[in-house]
């Protein structure tokens, strides 16, 4: 076993019998690359990858390959879960190498000085239709080095430089307006897939993000359209393969455009983001599809992923080696178990037609990934899934990564208060047990920490990401509920994010030595730089804190150059602009009315409604407090409802 069966990570440990003579990254992979003279290989994935899988079956334990490695160079495996700033800034360098996105595994090649000579995602063992392969790239960076060596770092140096310029060039500031907010619904309009809903083509992601902040915008700018569009795109996604029509929850996204085949991973993120988006959907538009979708989620990400409160990483699209073999069915299979239980010949059938499990099949092999097309549920179709479930367990469920990240189950715990706020203030209990629970297992001895894996030490200090989630959860507990202990560990630790993390008009996602700096725009969840300035201006509005808002102010502006641009890239940052520009008020309101309060003001997004142990409802901006008395009054009198 190499050194990875010394680590906690399950994507590491995954690794630890590979041939390959890995290291995590750590100060002794790097000084071993210089006092040996050897390039480094560089791997980056997470355990619940498909395509790391596929690379680590044919190059890592493939003998001639990893004697290559060996022989010239020091391997070293990251965990991008675990260690995400590192990962963003060698997706940054394959961005600009390659001039597309990255993605996973991500495999980057580097000088013993740590200079990138090459990035590049999936690649084959041997060449083929095209393109070099692994072993070849390989061969061909030792010869470079051993024949060429002049020219190599020449290279690295240009790349280094050309990554400098990239992180360090900024837009010029400008004033923004309103017409910042009316751009970014117009960018959402064009981008809108009008035919199979959602934005982009294939593979197609849910942007929760977007949708969640075109709801909120639609509603600020009374704009229809914009809420149609999120509305129709949700939907399409609840009825679509991306999510789990059996068991609920979704998949992280689809393969092709009209959401039936997904990528068979189920992200706690991807879940969390839904929830809150489908959440605030259901506040404008109830319906019972909406709720059954919304409590799929929570039972799903319970069931899977939750113990001792808190929400385990992610699931696997592999079972027994194959993509999906798990979650898909074949006919005859499905219509036997449904006929076997009871069902009479006409019944299966209406079952089968509406999830669309079909004689031909929709993915490999002839099986089928259900999806749905109405939404007009067939008669005893909950008992018919119960005997689909119980069919699939036959195969085993997908590896489940157990690390538990403060970031995630933090935006778990925001999506459980959105949801209850809604849909069933059961939810509540949940979401404040998970994060008490979160608490008290991460934040040790005034210390935020990153991960915990079950039975191991905490070694991973909390990173941009999890103070921000974090943060946002506890202000939103502390709106609920009135305890001052929710509150004031948020402005502790949001005071500490903003010393720790914002530097010289820019974000930063850890505080370890390691320089990468934050992104604004969303990518596959929203930006915690974004957040952690929305919840900045949560904090100065709660607290009258005049100094805090202009700080935000301040970095609104320093960031609206790019933004200004290219709105639709910024969904979270549009939370901001919009507090900023509009009329943000806090309702401090008496404990029993809170639900009321949230009912009655439902279609204003600048009202902040937090409980409080007064008597009489109290409504507050920055700096000044406009009206007190009933719930009702204030209310009518500051044209809130």
């Amino acid at each position: 076993m190499n050194r990875l069966k010394d680590e906690d990570s399950p994507y590491l440990l995954q690794h630890a019998k590979n041939p390959v003579w890995w290291f995590p990254w750590s100060d002794e992979a790097f000084l071993k690359a210089q006092n040996e003279d050897k390039l480094i290989f560089l791997s980056i994935g997470y355990s619940t990858c498909h395509w790391c899988h596929v690379m680590e079956k044919e190059s890592f334990e493939n003998e001639a390959i990893a004697n290559e490695l060996n022989e010239n160079f020091i391997s070293i495996k990251v965990d991008r879960e675990e260690m995400p700033h590192i990962d963003k800034y060698y997706q940054d360098v394959h961005y600009l190498l390659q001039r597309r996105a990255g993605g996973w595994p991500l495999s980057i090649v580097m000088l013993p000085d740590k200079k990138v000579v090459f990035a590049g995602t999936y690649l084959p063992a041997q060449s083929k239709n095209g393109m070099m392969g692994f072993l070849q790239l390989l061969q061909f960076f030792v010869e470079k080095k051993r024949n060429s060596a002049d020219e190599l770092a020449k290279s690295a140096i240009s790349i280094t430089q050309a990554i400098m310029r990239m992180q360090n060039f900024k837009d010029s500031p400008k004033e923004f307006d309103e017409s910042v907010l009316k751009d970014f619904i117009k960018n959402i309009k064009e981008s809108f897939d009008a035919i199979d809903k959602g934005v982009g083509s294939a593979p197609k992601f849910p942007h929760a993000s977007t949708f969640s902040n075109l709801l909120k915008l639609s509603s600020l700018m009374n704009d229809e359209g914009g809420f149609k569009i999120a509305k129709e795109s949700l939907e399409a996604m609840a009825l679509g393969g991306i999510y789990d029509q059996i068991e609920g929850g979704f998949y992280r996204y689809s393969v092709d455009k009209q959401w039936q085949i997904p990528h068979f991973e189920k992200m706690l993120y991807t879940n969390a983001e839904l929830l809150v988006s489908l959440s605030k959907l259901y506040a404008k538009s109830p319906s019972s599809f909406l709720k059954d979708k919304i409590s799929g989620i929570v039972e799903a990400m319970n069931e899977r992923f939750l113990t001792k409160y808190l929400y385990m990483s992610a699931s696997d699209a592999d079972s027994l080696g194959e993509e999906g073999k798990y979650f898909v069915f074949k006919y005859d299979a499905a219509k036997k178990a449904l006929l076997e239980s009871g069902f009479d010949t006409q019944s299966a059938d209406e079952i089968l037609k509406y999830l669309n499990i079909t004689p031909d099949g929709n993915f490999e092999n002839k099986t089928s990934n259900p999806y749905c097309k109405n939404f007009f549920y067939p008669k005893r179709l909950d008992e018919a899934k119960k005997i689909l479930k119980k069919l699939r367990s036959k195969t085993p469920f997908p590896f489940i990564d157990t690390k538990i990240l403060t970031s995630w189950n933090a935006l778990m715990v925001t999506g459980l208060f959105e949801a209850g706020k809604w849909v069933d203030k059961s939810y509540f209990n949940l979401g404040f047990k998970v994060l008490d629970s979160l608490i008290n297992s991460l934040h040790v001895n005034g210390v935020l920490y990153h991960q915990m894996v079950l039975n191991s030490p905490l070694k991973v200090k909390g990173l941009l990401e999890d103070y921000a989630f974090l943060v946002e959860a506890l202000i939103t507990a502390y709106s609920f509920s009135a305890q001052n202990k929710y509150l004031l560990l948020a402005k502790e630790l949001a005071f500490e994010a903003k010393e720790s993390f914002y530097r010289n008009g820019s974000w930063y996602l850890s505080k370890d030595g390691f320089e990468a700096k934050a992104p604004l725009e969303d990518a596959s969840y929203k930006s915690a730089a974004a957040c952690m300035m929305y919840q900045l201006l949560r904090l100065a509005l709660i607290e009258g804190n005049m100094g805090l808002k202009s700080e935000v102010q301040k970095m609104a502006y320093l960031a609206s150059g790019a933004i200004i641009k290219y709105p639709h890239a910024y969904p979270e940052m549009m939370r901001t602009f919009s507090a900023l520009l509009g009329n943000f008020i806090v309702l401090h309101v008496p404990l029993k009315q809170v639900s009321k309060a949230h009912s009655l003001t439902s279609q204003n997004p600048l009202v902040l409604i937090v409980a409080s142990k007064e008597s009489k409802t109290r409504a507050c901006t920055f700096g000044s407090c406009l009206q007190e008395g009933e719930l009702e009054d204030v209310l009518l009198d500051c044209h809130l409802s």
